[in-house]
């Protein structure tokens, strides 16, 4: 019964209460009450019903509420938990993970909530792993002999590359398939890190993919590690074998026919899957003809077939240094797809009148047959436009007016995403040339011409055109949405500009793109111009898929969708399934349909995106450290990219980046001065700061770990850095309590000297002794008389 009253009033008043007045409260005032109160709350303490503070209060434990997210390993032992992408991450301590892998889904407890007034995010530990993302792991094999399989019931081990998983070690169960010494295999994961084994994974060998001494198996163990399918099952190729390779007559019912139209396509001199066709020409009333005609990868990739499941779960082709993984076969992607010239090719259309202003004001979009006049290259239609080459003009001299028709109409929406505030990086992209054996032999920078914008402007300009329809006529469709920047982010970004001398106008919560296009404008060309784009575009949100119009912050579009590389990206030809599809019919069953079934595509081909990004970094990453191995002991001039408080990178002009570990820099004891990302040196003063040129030393280059390491060599001078060192914060701190000091005994000084005015005089005769306040002096004196 007590116990009962006991649980009922605490929870009642949700307060801490100290045994008396919980005694008061329940009217338990007789000893024998009191008695058997302290027992039964000491018993209820014991079976975790209440417990006490350090104050010795009772109080009812608080419910545990556990939320679900996505756990983000570090390679040092913590992580991260992503709860909701608009929320902050939570941090997971190295002993609160639970033992959790990267990407698994965990249900966690909130052990500390965050502090936004003071940047302090939110704390907390596993409770549970919900779901396992890693179920294979890739990794050369490591035999045991046949001593050992008897004595452990294991064949062997591998360890993984990823740096995520370096502490693990996968053994391989004695069952399946008996891999060799040094063969690169797959094994599926059966067992997970349990208390007793935390580093241990066990596995079966599912499948051997080569050894580590074949060409090109470095790629093909990241390929695998990140889960790419690189071979197409057996249906899907059953089903690309049985499309025809022509076109045939009732292939073109319902379809407008602009065979008789001079299109070209304009791609790179390797491309194999030509998926988009242009023509332009000016009207009679001065606007412009603009024609995007995109291979309709739709017509022969139904939906639910074969094809259509395994380019669904793919998301997207892979580009890596010197092979692509195609998401739909190369019987398609190369041939009935690929819009070769000279010969009839199915295609979805989008034709634009544009004015001078750039503004789309008439538009049709429609299923197509077209046949393209010429196979051009950037390079041969950057010689027209950019070198008036004589030679390349008098090869394609009557496509040259149409050519620059096509680069005064880039002009104009070139002009008019500026002025309406898209932001603009000049981003370097590295080619990376390898051998026949696939070692990288040159790294190469991209270079980015009209040619090359001008067919970037055009496909822009259809795809909002083709998202604008689809808002508006408010049909269920799915959209390339990049969000306004999080408020956070943009407070430091703001904080880091104003180091520079940069203002930026406007607030964190509504910042228009035009303001941040000015910031780069007042930068260009200057020292901190590298400095400035790399912490903007840190600051900007990650661009991905949705079925809500959120527009394109970064391309100040309301607007924005893909549908210009069906053969490339899933979310290509999905919509132009939804054209085909509400050209049928817009029925609400039709609508209720796709409602349903965009959010998870949507969500899916994020994630494959992001997938297919992180394996080619790592690739690249990878061959770069390759290539530097060849140049270790050279110097190369380089600026500094980023800093941290253990180092900085540098990255060079082929982009190539690697670190100078603070511990390199022996001459001087480095403070890292987080606005200003910089470190300072304590004793000399010397700064190395984000942005500022350097001569480095090559010193290592690890393919393994794709790290490559610097040492410094000579830098150019920067201004100094303000900033308190250590020293300076311990005097300044005694300078503050110093002050706070005196503060206090002033405040005491003349709270007594209302009280013992006669005494007045005598305080300030002892002003200048030390080691006592004053009053005190003055009391004692007083008391003596």
């Amino acid at each position: 019964m007590i116990r009962k009253k006991i649980k009922e009033y605490l929870e009642q008043v949700n307060k801490r209460l100290s045994m008396e007045e919980l005694a008061q409260a329940l009217q338990l005032n007789k000893a024998s009450d009191f008695k058997e109160l302290v027992q039964t709350v000491a018993q209820m303490e014991r079976e975790g019903v209440v417990l006490f503070n350090k104050k010795g209060k009772i109080y009812l434990p608080q419910p545990t509420v556990t939320v679900e997210g996505v756990f983000r390993a570090n390679e040092r032992g913590f992580g991260f938990v992503t709860i909701d992408p608009e929320e902050p991450d939570v941090f997971i301590a190295g002993g609160e993970t639970n033992f959790a892998l990267d990407g698994d889904v965990v249900e966690i407890d909130i052990t500390k909530p965050g502090d936004p007034f003071s940047d302090r995010g939110a704390e907390g530990r596993v409770v549970a792993i919900k779901h396992r993302a890693l179920t294979q792991m890739v990794g050369a094999f490591h035999a045991y002999t046949d001593e050992e399989v008897r004595e452990t019931d294991l064949y062997g081990y591998i360890e993984p590359k990823d740096k995520k998983l370096s502490k693990y070690t996968c053994y391989v169960a004695a069952e399946g398939i008996r891999a060799v010494e040094g063969e690169v295999v797959i094994v599926e994961i059966t067992h997970y890190p349990e208390k007793a084994y935390s580093t241990a994974l066990e596995g079966i060998v599912k499948k051997v993919i080569g050894h580590i001494d074949d060409p090109g198996i470095d790629i093909l163990e990241i390929i695998h590690s990140h889960g790419i399918a690189i071979e197409f099952d057996e249906e899907t190729m059953k089903m690309a074998n049985e499309i025809p390779d022509e076109i045939a007559e009732s292939d073109l019912k319902d379809r407008r026919d602009l065979r008789s139209q001079t299109i070209v396509t304009i791609d790179g001199a390797d491309a194999k899957d030509l998926d988009d066709a242009v023509t332009v020409w000016k009207k009679e009333n001065g606007n412009y003809h603009l024609g995007v005609h995109i291979a309709d990868v739709s017509y022969y990739v139904t939906e639910n077939s074969a094809i259509d499941l395994s380019a669904s779960d793919r998301g997207t082709s892979v580009y890596l240094t010197d092979r692509v993984i195609p998401m739909i076969p190369h019987r398609l992607s190369n041939g009935i797809c690929s819009l070769n010239p000279k010969v009839p090719r199915l295609t979805m259309s989008c034709e634009m009148e544009i004015n001078a202003q750039g503004e789309v004001v008439n538009y049709e979009i429609f299923p197509s047959v077209i046949q393209t006049s010429e196979r051009m290259t950037y390079e041969a239609v950057n010689k027209i436009i950019d070198e008036k080459d004589e030679e390349e003009c008098a090869k394609y001299a009557s496509l040259v007016p149409m050519f620059e028709e096509m680069a005064h109409l880039h002009h104009i929406l070139e002009e008019m995403r500026q002025q309406r505030g898209a932001i603009n990086f000049d981003d370097h992209e590295a080619k990376i040339l390898v051998d026949e054996n696939g070692k990288a032999q040159d790294i190469l920078l991209r270079s980015r011409a009209t040619g090359e914008r001008l067919i970037e402007s055009f496909m822009l300009i259809a795809n909002e055109t083709v998202a604008r329809h689809f808002a508006e006529n408010h049909l269920p469709f799915i959209y390339r949405v990049h969000e306004h920047p999080k408020a956070e982010k943009l407070e430091r970004f703001f904080d880091f500009a104003s180091v520079f001398g940069v203002a930026i106008h406007g607030t964190v919560d509504h910042l228009e793109q035009i303001e941040l296009q000015k910031v780069l404008q007042a930068v260009a060309d200057k020292p901190e111009e590298a400095v400035i784009n790399t912490m903007l575009l840190r600051s900007l949100q990650q661009a991905r898929y949705s079925e809500y119009n959120y527009g394109h912050y970064g391309l100040a579009a309301e607007f924005y969708t893909h549908f210009t590389s069906p053969i490339r990206r899933y979310p290509d030809l999905l919509v132009h399934r939804l054209i085909r599809s509400y050209n049928e019919t817009t029925e609400k069953k039709r609508q209720d349909k796709w409602s349903a079934l965009l959010p998870e595509i949507a969500t899916h081909s994020s994630q494959m995106e992001r997938r297919a990004v992180e394996c080619e970094r790592e690739v690249d990453a990878m061959k770069k450290a390759e290539y530097m191995q060849a140049h270790i002991g050279e110097e190369f001039e380089g600026i500094i990219s980023n800093v941290a408080k253990f180092g900085f990178f540098v990255e060079l002009p082929n982009t190539i980046e690697g670190m100078i570990h603070i511990s390199a820099l022996k001459d001087d004891y480095f403070n890292f001065i987080e606005k200003h990302l910089a470190l300072v040196g304590e004793r000399t003063g010397r700064v190395f700061k984000i942005g500022q040129k350097i001569v480095v030393r090559v010193v290592k280059a690890d393919v393994a770990t794709r790290e490559i390491d610097f040492e410094f060599v000579s830098s150019e001078e920067v201004s100094p850095v303000e900033y308190q060192n250590k020293t300076q914060v311990r005097r300044e701190g005694k300078k503050r309590k110093l002050k706070e000091k005196t503060k206090k005994e002033n405040a005491q000084f003349k709270a007594f000297h209302k009280k013992s005015k006669k005494f007045g005089k005598n305080f300030q005769k002892k002003k200048g002794k030390k080691n006592q306040p004053f009053y005190k002096k003055v009391a004692k004196k007083g008391k003596k008389k």
